[in-house]
């Protein structure tokens, strides 16, 4: 299954100029996974807070993968927040988060989720196409970025 599949349009917001910090990154990121995924806001605002409080899951270089998983989910979902200014989010390397992809999938479905969580990773792993999330002009072009990069 490709990322674009468990994300959508509607499911990817582009920050720009607004300063905030980790929990309401998590809360928009939470807000933005409601929106199909099959679960209230206020239960994955939960789930990703239980997970950061385990360890941040900032892995380096402007990129988070907040990550969750709840027994009433029928699907895997994702949410895309790109916020350019960077949010405070105790990376492993200290840097500020630019990039947040969030995954969320039934607590059965523990092989998908990893593999998800992989295909992430690898993803965003290339510099090149961080540096074209950044900059794009809106949340679908955002969203038709990582569309086009999976279709190669």
């Amino acid at each position: 299954m490709f990322l674009s599949e468990l994300l959508s349009p509607e499911r990817v917001l582009l920050q720009r100029g607004d300063s905030f910090d980790k929990k309401k990154a998590l809360t928009l990121l939470a807000s933005l996974l409601s929106k199909g995924g099959g679960a209230p806001e206020t239960e994955l605002v939960r789930v990703l807070e239980e997970r950061e409080a385990l360890q941040s899951t900032g892995v380096g270089e402007g990129v988070a993968i907040p990550h969750g998983a709840l027994a009433n989910l029928e699907q895997q979902c994702a949410a895309l927040l790109i916020v350019p200014d960077g949010v405070e989010f105790e990376a492993i390397d200290d840097a500020k988060v630019t990039i947040l992809f969030a995954v969320v999938g039934p607590k059965r479905a523990s092989g998908e989720h990893l593999k998800t969580l992989a295909r992430v990773s690898r993803l965003l792993r290339n510099g090149n196409f961080r540096a074209r999330l950044l900059s794009a002009k809106d949340s679908a072009s955002a969203f038709k970025l990582i569309a086009d990069e999976e279709a190669r």
